[in-house]
């Protein structure tokens, strides 16, 4: 008989580092997580708790979280807890803590990461990478561009 593979019910997080999954007693970095891995993800919601971890590692406020998941600034703030966003913000979320993730393994220090997201950049036409995050075609633009970081490429 063959052996059926099971998906796991829950999904967790770490909780010092939100831009990593926990999956028994392995941390894995978003970045390096299959799509069907970050779908069950989104699937189960991403909780306000998930978040404020999320906007506390990335050194974001919610007006700069709001303005990355094109949401408002409410529909941040009003969750509490454990409570879950929906499938298309969980999306959102989650891409933006990938982006995060690979950005901070491609710079190895969060700090200059962070400050990287925010300087303008010749190559985005003067843009701030962080001023692309909220659509998928500007976070895919961004992750291109960290990208060619990684492999030494003018950027």
């Amino acid at each position: 008989m063959k052996k059926q593979y099971k998906t796991p019910d829950k999904t967790n997080y770490v909780k010092e580092a939100p831009t990593y999954f926990y999956d028994g007693n392995l941390a894995i970095p978003l970045v390096d997580m299959t799509s069907f891995q970050k779908m069950q993800i989104v699937r189960d919601g991403v909780t306000k708790t998930y978040l404020t971890k999320l906007k506390e590692e990335t050194s974001l406020d919610y007006d700069a979280l709001a303005q990355a998941l094109s949401v408002t600034r409410s529909t941040l703030i009003n969750k509490k807890g454990d409570q879950k966003f929906s499938d298309h913000i969980s999306e959102r979320i989650i891409a933006v803590a990938e982006i995060y993730s690979f950005g901070y393994v491609v710079f190895e220090d969060k700090d200059n990461f962070n400050q990287w997201m925010f300087s303008s950049n010749q190559v985005l036409a003067g843009s701030k990478p962080f001023e692309l995050m909220d659509n998928q075609f500007g976070r895919e633009e961004v992750r291109n561009l960290i990208g060619r970081i990684a492999h030494g490429v003018f950027s």
